[in-house]
């Protein structure tokens, strides 16, 4: 088991699995951080209309889900960033 990287809590997979039924193709695995230290917003990528993973931290929604993302990246050799707007380097 992992500790969250925000909170350093114990990842309960079960909980965490349940809220990532939104994003296609993602398990547990992907995340570093709990259930309580997360939140889904469901239908907000630009890509595929599916669900975004936001850290509790954050006040801004990501424009794209993290396979979106990694897709563009596959794509185009580049990293769009989580927002349409912004390219990070």
């Amino acid at each position: 088991m992992k500790p969250c990287q925000s909170c350093q809590a114990v990842i309960d997979e079960y909980i965490l699995d349940k809220q990532l039924e939104a994003l296609r193709d993602l398990t547990v695995d992907d995340f570093y951080v709990c259930a309580d230290c997360t939140t889904i917003v469901a239908d907000a990528c630009v890509e595929c209309g599916g669900g975004v993973y936001v850290p509790r931290s954050e006040s801004d929604t990501p424009d794209y889900c993290p396979a979106c993302r990694s897709d563009l990246i596959s794509q185009t050799g580049q990293d769009p960033g989580w927002n349409c707007d912004a390219v990070s380097t």
